[in-house]
């Protein structure tokens, strides 16, 4: 693995036990709330791997919760998420999954709201570093680590050219670009890393392409729009 920064080596502000246990299972579980664009109702969340023997020791399966209520990795109320999650109202609940997964630390995400569901499975890689590798059975890679966009769209003729021409008229650089569709002009989900955050004018632009049915953001450094607790267990 290539360090991008010094903090992909020491590892991000957390409360821990572990960075790739705990912090990292905290930024798959808050990209999922960022994408579902609300907390759960409800939550099924299977544990691969390293993560399913030892989530609750590690404090993964709290890490989880935390995420999927948007706190952060140094969020002081972690340790009390679950708790927290379900006096809010949300029915969550952990297990150990079995068969083939992509890499020890492994996690599936299966989400309901009101507004909709969602799936995802993330990877953590070690120093609170993470991958999400499949979204909605969609493969993509995305490392949650720049601010991203995610474009759901028909796999027409043209359309990728018309996302890269309202990048470049913003003015807005692509660092990473994954793309997987269900089948030859069906449907498709286009992921991309930028170098900065999109504009609201930029994302109406994107909305409003032909064929594209939805534009998603994920931006994990990103405030909270709730203050993060300072010793709060509510």
């Amino acid at each position: 693995m290539r360090f991008k920064d010094v903090f992909s080596i020491i590892g991000p502000a957390m409360v821990g036990p572990s960075s790739s246990h705990t912090a990292g299972a905290a930024r798959i579980g808050r990209a999922a709330r960022q994408l579902l664009g609300e907390m759960p109702l409800k939550a099924e969340v299977i544990f691969y791997g390293s993560f399913a023997a030892t989530y609750q020791g590690h404090g993964t399966d709290r890490a989880i919760a935390g995420g999927l209520l948007d706190f952060p990795t140094d969020d002081l109320r972690l340790p009390d998420s679950i708790e927290i999650a379900e006096r809010k109202g949300m029915d969550i609940s952990f297990r150990q999954g079995a068969g083939l997964f992509p890499h020890p630390n492994t996690v599936r995400l299966q989400l309901s709201s009101s507004g909709g569901g969602l799936t995802l499975t993330g990877i953590s890689i070690g120093g609170g570093n993470i991958e999400i590798v499949e979204i909605d059975e969609f493969s993509v890679k995305l490392s949650g680590m720049y601010p991203t966009v995610l474009i759901h769209h028909m796999d027409y003729l043209g359309v990728l050219a018309s996302v890269t021409d309202t990048m470049r008229r913003g003015r807005v650089n692509i660092g990473h670009m994954s793309l997987d569709r269900k089948h030859r002009s069906g449907a498709a989900l286009t992921v991309l890393e930028l170098d900065e955050m999109l504009a609201p004018e930029l994302l109406s632009e994107l909305e409003a392409l032909p064929a594209v049915q939805s534009v998603k953001l994920i931006h994990l450094d990103e405030s909270p729009k709730e203050e993060k607790g300072k010793g709060k267990t509510s």
